[in-house]
């Protein structure tokens, strides 16, 4: 059997080499991956750089894509799902560590902002495995929290959430009913200075609304990415380049989630994978300094998410 994997997904190539002698494993760079490369492999292993639709897969031998990451909008699923061609992603695995980010980013903000009253109220759009962490942190901190998530049927409406919250945080995938959730029309709607905060996908906040509305934001995710808007760079209280997620417990187990389902896909032997310490910035202010590097350098926004240190 042969894997080609994204070079940057940790603790993969060293297990699936030291269980699985016969499975041959080829790390590439994302910007590597394509048609060619994968003509001849079994198992596809990928994160949010590789668009895997019919251009790159069409002709190939790959029964199995993984990728390593809760979102899946850069897989073309029904083309997959026509074609025999079975995809997992890896839902909830890093979901504690973008909790972690929003109360890194409220701890630094929100004792600042002297216009958010003491008991700030939270709306949180999209209550799934990152949005429901959000929620119980917030209830925690003694925030009011209001939730949106019409899928579920939870919660408020975001005509609601506009008109009632100090903060709102999204949390949902990125599909067609939810590009530009957050609007020119939503924003519109909200408390004038209400801190929205996305870290989910760019695509769900229109980014020139929010420039446009005069809203304080924070922004870990964007539209374009790896080329983002200096603009809307310049006005962010906080910004990241797509790390809100990147923790050593999040990435392995979106690694772990990939072992196992190579593992079933071949017949092999299952692989744990073991603890692995973090080497990454925890102390508090973090945030601002990761945002004092992304602003000094926005031009290198991939070059800095590759070398991002996992906390």
């Amino acid at each position: 059997m042969k894997i080609v994997c994204d070079s940057h997904i940790p603790y993969l190539v060293e297990a699936v080499q030291n269980a699985w002698s016969h499975v041959q494993i080829c790390p590439m760079k994302p910007e590597e991956i394509d048609a060619f490369s994968v003509r001849d492999t079994d198992v596809l292993v990928v994160r949010t750089r590789t668009q895997v639709n019919e251009a790159l897969l069409a002709g190939s031998k790959v029964r199995l894509v993984c990728t390593a990451t809760i979102g899946y909008d850069h897989i073309d699923t029904a083309y997959c799902e026509a074609h025999g061609i079975r995809w997992v992603s890896c839902p909830g695995c890093n979901a504690q560590a973008v909790c972690d980010y929003i109360e890194e980013a409220l701890d630094e903000i929100i004792n600042h902002k002297s216009q958010i009253t003491n008991t700030p109220t939270i709306g949180v759009v999209g209550v799934g495995h990152v949005g429901s962490l959000v929620a119980k942190m917030a209830e925690r901190k003694g925030y009011k929290v209001v939730l949106n998530d019409p899928p579920k049927g939870i919660g408020e409406s975001l005509d609601f959430i506009a008109q009632n919250c100090d903060i709102i945080s999204f949390h949902v995938p990125l599909k067609e009913t939810t590009r530009h959730l957050c609007d020119e029309a939503f924003l519109t709607k909200c408390k004038p200075d209400a801190l929205i905060i996305n870290a989910a996908r760019g695509g769900v906040v229109d980014e020139q609304a929010l420039l446009q509305s005069g809203h304080p934001f924070i922004i870990d995710t964007w539209e374009n990415e790896p080329v983002i808007n200096h603009q809307l760079l310049a006005k962010a209280l906080r910004a990241s380049f797509h790390i809100a997620g990147y923790s050593v417990e999040g990435k392995r187990n979106a690694t772990q989630k990939c072992l196992d389902e190579i593992a079933t896909f071949g017949c092999l032997t299952p692989v744990l994978l073991p603890s692995f310490p973090a080497k990454g910035d925890t102390a508090p202010g973090w945030l601002e300094r990761v945002t004092n590097i992304l602003k000094s350098h926005p031009e290198q926004f991939e070059q800095l998410r590759k070398q991002y240190p996992l906390r």
